[in-house]
């Protein structure tokens, strides 16, 4: 078994932020009304609809509502399951229409393929569904990722800011905490997994591409992918 896994953040991280906020979240936005009303019996889109009615405690709750809902939770980018399963609906139709091309870095994707041909386990934790991740994945201008990844985890572990979050990650992929190196761009998501004894590792994509590594803290801070080497202890390649 190889000695260290890699879970990855999405948004900031392997991916543009801009593409989530500027291109899929108005994408998603623009279509809600329309699918939800068309779609209203779709057993997914009917599954999701329920969901709302039993958060709201209303039963009787009608599409428009339901719509007016959703679109608030979007503007204030809620992290909530059935506004991230109807969002990655639209998307897959996007995606399939030819609509959306995902965004991701060229040196996510190359460390990505390097790591899998070395035979190291990659994993995904996002606030986007798994669905929405898959989808992600696979239409990247390098091409379909997905084969690279031996699984994806989403909210329904529990919120990205929360330690236990990770432990059950942990527990679900059968290794060690730290034996996981976790890579994202958010603060709070690497101190939760590290409180959950994971090796963290921050990527700041506002520093330039060759910058040298720092530290905030503890924690290695990297300005891409190419200055990580998963297998050494602190998450960094040699100079």
């Amino acid at each position: 078994m190889p000695r260290t896994a890699v879970l990855t953040d999405i948004e900031g991280t392997t991916t543009d932020i801009a593409f989530v906020h500027s291109v899929l979240f108005p994408y998603a936005r623009e279509r809600m009304g329309r699918f939800v009303r068309d779609r209203a019996a779709m057993p997914e889109v009917s599954a999701a609809l329920a969901e709302i009615r039993a958060m709201e405690r209303n039963a009787a709750l009608g599409l428009d509502e339901i719509v007016a809902l959703l679109l608030a939770w979007s503007d204030a980018d809620r992290k909530i399951k059935p506004l991230k399963t109807l969002q990655g609906l639209i998307w897959r139709k996007g995606y399939e229409a030819g609509e959306l091309k995902a965004h991701l870095y060229a040196d996510a994707a190359a460390a990505l393929r390097r790591w899998h041909a070395n035979g190291i386990p990659l994993y995904v934790f996002s606030s986007g569904s798994v669905a929405a991740q898959k989808l992600l994945f696979a239409h990247t201008p390098q091409g379909d990722m997905t084969p690279l990844f031996s699984g994806y985890f989403d909210t329904a572990v529990g919120g990205k800011l929360e330690a236990e979050s990770y432990r059950k990650i942990a527990a679900g992929i059968a290794r060690p905490a730290g034996a996981i190196l976790f890579l994202s761009d958010h603060a709070g998501e690497l101190a939760a997994a590290a409180a959950a004894g994971f090796r963290v590792l921050r990527l700041d994509r506002a520093r330039a591409p060759d910058s040298p590594p720092v530290r905030d803290g503890a924690v290695p801070v990297v300005s891409s992918f190419d200055w990580i080497d998963p297998e050494a202890p602190s998450g960094l390649r040699a100079a």
